[in-house]
């Protein structure tokens, strides 16, 4: 890999000083089954072992005092460094560069095993010096269940053992030779000179009770089998326009995102990063929200990930037919959320606590969400897929309850701390869920109910243009007799409610540029949520502005929103949740699943949309149930 080029861009270079690094300033590497946070000084920040949502074994994103890190750096500061993945892989590469003495690189990544019901559970690690003569210094401190238990370190004559509570362990190994001595503040720590064509190989492993750190048995072999499979994987992209690095990106994020076992996709690989500086709209976004994956499929259909667009949707439809209902989010395993908790004992990313786990959104009511599992249904029969007979069945249930439903205030997308309301999105996903069955009802004989969808579908549809709609404004708004925008309003045209070019829309989504935009970024809305505290601008709603102006033929506009957003990346491509408009810094969990949905939605919107201005077409803008021909 060029260590100048990262995601298709121009690598950044960071001044290392011994401070914790930015949220920004970090990289993400997996297994399928958890991923681990590294920064650009060498420091694994975060890691959850051995799932997404297991407790933290390294978390001192939150907390460098007390959360655990796992690091390998040079001595001496400071030092430059530059990051970026081997290309077409997950393989994280760190460059040090430390001023007239030399050059190391530092490979991270997690192997990764064909096997979807089981893993490695390693992570490993290779220091190489390219330059000079560098004394490099290797912390392991971990600090087991957030750090709400003592971790006991022992130095063994291979590495060291950690072992913390109901007999977990975690075992180091340093394939040099080097050893280990307990560090004073906990953990343990080894200094040593590499001179070039020396390395380090630094294995962790997990396993409860194990005694004994692993050797590095056979690590280039992993290191390449490991390669491999990710070329092989991203081989399979179809899309090929002016973006691919970035699609690219956002494809292997996803693919991190994705827990093997079961097919689901965690929101956001971390919890409670920070949204502002106060800390009150700190959430957990370790588990599967239904929304999420239904979007997912969309996104790999278009790319040509076929399987993982089955595997997402396999995972929605085996919670239905198992748990007789369609909950708005579950953990990776299909079981239910955990309560929300408050980790006092943790600081918090940048002082900006609480910490939480679990979610209190479970539950909430949102019933937008049969909709996105409908339109995911319609997308996977329309990409070849198959509905069982029995799917279609509990499908159906799933379109009665939602016209049951459509009456009642709830929640909505965005999970305000408020009371539930009419949310003009939560209709407008009622109408889709019923488009759809409407859609797919001939493929399996449904006759009967066709009749009552089709005219439920055309009554809701005169209800969200009758009383979701301002006619002082000229606008839809966001809540039933409301008079404020919401950034949903411009998904209007994205799921077929109305054609792009229709006045009505034109005009929301005008007002929702001049009343949400910060900068060159978008709030996703105005009203009171509940929390006192303020927020930044929502990264997947850029997305959606500029697949909607695509949609519309303002392809020069659309094009602007997009590259405004696309830099909103940090320097390996990666995207969190939210983003400060005044600085540009990320803000919230990290990666976001969402906001890389977004960006490969809008990429291929955007690539359909210049392909038809080259050729000078003049057709209807197509609706995003027709899938661009990437």
């Amino acid at each position: 890999m060029d260590l100048y080029t990262a995601a298709g861009r121009i690598a950044r270079s960071f001044e290392i000083d011994g401070k914790p690094v930015e949220l920004g300033q970090h990289g993400v590497i997996g297994d399928g089954f958890t991923a681990a946070l590294i920064g650009v000084d060498g420091s694994v920040d975060w890691l959850c072992l051995p799932r997404f949502d297991s407790p933290s074994v390294f978390g001192s994103i939150l907390d460098p005092e007390k959360g655990g890190t796992f690091r390998i750096r040079p001595t001496s500061l400071p030092f430059d460094s530059i990051q970026g993945y081997d290309s077409d892989t997950n393989v994280l590469q760190t460059l040090f560069r430390v001023p007239d003495r030399g050059v190391a690189c530092l490979t991270d990544y997690m192997p990764w095993t064909d096997d979807p019901r089981s893993s490695i559970h390693e992570l490993h690690r290779l220091l190489e010096v390219r330059e000079g003569a560098l004394e490099i210094e290797v912390v392991f401190d971990p600090r087991f269940d957030y750090a709400r238990h003592k971790t006991r370190v022992e130095v063994t004559e291979h590495g060291a053992v950690a072992e913390g509570p109901n007999g977990e362990c975690l075992s180091i190994a340093l394939g040099c030779g080097f050893r280990f001595a307990s560090r004073p503040e906990g953990g343990a720590i080894a200094r040593f000179t590499l001179r070039p064509g020396q390395r380090l190989w630094a294995i962790l492993s997990w396993q409860a009770g194990q005694p004994e750190p692993v050797t590095a048995y056979r690590p280039f072999e992993h290191l390449r089998t490991t390669r491999r499979f990710w070329r092989s994987w991203a081989s399979r992209l179809r899309y090929d326009g002016p973006w691919r690095h970035d699609v690219m990106r956002s494809a292997l994020v996803l693919k991190l995102m994705q827990y093997a076992p079961t097919g689901a996709m965690v929101a956001a690989a971390t919890t409670s990063l920070p949204i502002n500086g106060h800390g009150n709209r700190n959430w957990d976004y370790r588990f599967s929200w239904t929304r999420d994956s239904a979007m997912a499929i969309r996104a790999m259909n278009l790319m040509g990930f076929a399987d993982e667009a089955r595997g997402y949707f396999h995972f929605v439809r085996d919670n239905v037919d198992q748990r007789g209902r369609l909950d708005l989010m579950v953990q990776i395993d299909g079981t239910d959320v955990p309560e929300e908790t408050l980790l006092t004992h943790l600081s918090g990313h940048g002082g900006a606590a609480p910490v939480r786990i679990g979610n209190a959104a479970r539950d909430q009511k949102q019933f937008d969400v049969t909709g996105a599992v409908l339109d995911a249904a319609f997308l996977h029969e329309k990409s070849g897929g198959t509905l069982s007979l029995n799917l279609w069945r509990k499908i159906r249930e799933l379109v009665h309850d939602s016209t049951q439903h459509a009456n009642e205030p709830d929640h909505g997308i965005w999970e305000p701390r408020a009371d539930p309301t009419h949310h003009v999105h939560s209709k407008l996903m009622n109408w889709v869920a019923l488009d759809r069955a409407v859609r797919l009802a001939p493929r399996f004989g449904e006759n009967g109910a066709l009749n009552h969808w089709s005219s439920s579908r055309d009554a809701l549809r005169r209800e969200i243009l009758e009383h979701g709609y301002d006619s002082q404004s000229g606008t839809f708004v966001g809540e039933y007799g409301g008079n404020s925008v919401d950034a949903t309003l411009l998904l209007f045209p994205i799921y077929g409610f109305l054609p792009a070019t229709d006045p009505r829309v034109e005009r929301t989504r005008a007002r929702v540029v001049k009343d949400l935009g910060a900068g060159k970024f978008l709030r996703r809305y105005q009203a009171y949520d509940g929390i006192d505290a303020d927020e930044g601008a929502f990264v997947l709603c850029g997305f959606w502005l500029a697949e909607a102006l695509a949609l519309a033929g303002c392809v020069d506009e659309a094009l602007e929103v997009f590259h405004n957003h696309l830099d909103a990346a940090n320097h390996v491509g990666l995207h969190s949740e939210e983003v400060c408009p005044n600085t540009g810094q990320p803000l919230g969990n990290f990666p976001q699943a969402f906001s890389h949905l977004g960006l490969i939605q809008a990429a291929a919107r955007l690539d359909l949309a210049l392909r038809l201005r080259d050729e000078g077409a003049e057709r209807p803008p197509r609706h995003a149930f027709d899938l661009p021909d990437v």
